[in-house]
């Protein structure tokens, strides 16, 4: 079995965005490219734009317990989930952050308790649903 930096470096490579390992989480965050404005000024913050996955807790099978946020427009929100479902991973919530923000970006929060590569591939599908 790899050791947890090995996994963590593996999970950003398959996942396609930048990994960080702290306190025995492993975190990959991507930056979306969407225009957007809140209260009328430009957002390019992360906590408007940004998406994330992360691992962490993994037991003596190699599964572990796998969350993700990521930031929507409200045509990518039926496709992403949909695609995140069909493949056993549990939407949790899916909600505003934001008043006052054009487009509506909504937020999907999703996690898995499996192997955290497995996860990551299937994140990485669901991407295929994303608008560039």
């Amino acid at each position: 079995m790899m050791n947890i930096n090995e996994l963590c470096n593996k999970f950003g490579e398959i996942a396609g965005g930048k990994h960080h390992l702290e306190n025995g989480v492993c975190s990959v965050t991507f930056h979306r490219n969407l225009n957007v404005s809140i209260l009328g000024r430009s957002s390019k913050s992360d906590h408007t734009t940004g998406a994330s996955i992360s691992f962490q807790s993994i037991d003596e099978k190699g599964y572990s317990l796998n969350l993700g946020e990521f930031a929507l427009t409200e045509e990518e929100v039926y496709p992403f989930t949909k695609s995140l479902q069909d493949q056993g991973i549990l939407v949790s919530a899916l909600h505003n952050h934001w008043l006052f923000i054009k487009p509506n970006i909504m937020y999907a929060h999703f996690m898995s308790v499996e192997n955290p590569l497995d996860f990551a591939r299937k994140v990485r599908i669901a991407f295929n649903h994303l608008v560039r």
